[in-house]
């Protein structure tokens, strides 16, 4: 009984994460563009293949295929290189998920309304406003939320079952 309390009281116990001086953290926010524009630049081309090129698939269709290609890309290399994170990477991916239903689905909806507001011709324009304003909500998410090793292991020990 002992050894058990011992043990649960390890997988419980997370060290702090080191504070980061401001260089550190701007070095952070470059290595996170970067890994988001390489994430676009994925994106479009597969979406661009698959609708624009093809015609294989609808736009409706390509673009999910085309955003979880993107997603996984940018998540898997900014949890190794700009966040180095080491928490339970399905919670960290759900997270992830979690953030793609809460902002990018109602972005869409939002772009499609306002460029039927507006008007075609400042389609590229919506885009760019709601790729800026998606790419700093996602920095800060995915700061704070989903590569947070001390919140994604207090996630894991809530979904952990208990040993009766």
């Amino acid at each position: 009984m002992e050894n058990e309390e011992i043990i649960s009281a390890e997988n419980e116990r997370v060290e702090e994460p080191a504070k980061l001086t401001k260089k550190q953290q701007f070095v952070q926010f470059l290595k996170f563009t970067v890994f988001s524009l390489s994430a676009g630049i994925i994106q479009f081309l597969l979406q661009s293949t698959l609708f624009d090129w093809t015609h294989a698939l609808t736009y409706w269709q390509a673009y999910p295929i085309a955003l979880a290609a993107s997603v996984i890309w940018n998540f898997t290399f900014n949890r190794k290189f700009t966040f180095k994170a080491s928490s339970n990477v399905p919670i960290a991916m759900a997270l992830v998920i979690v953030y793609n239903l809460l902002i990018v689905v109602p972005f869409a909806i939002l772009g499609e309304y306002l460029v039927s507001l507006w008007g075609d011709a400042f389609g590229m324009l919506v885009t760019v406003i709601l790729l800026l304003i998606n790419f700093v909500t996602e920095f800060f998410w995915d700061k704070f939320v989903v590569f947070n090793d001390k919140l994604v292991n207090k996630l894991e020990n809530l979904f952990r079952r208990k040993k009766a």
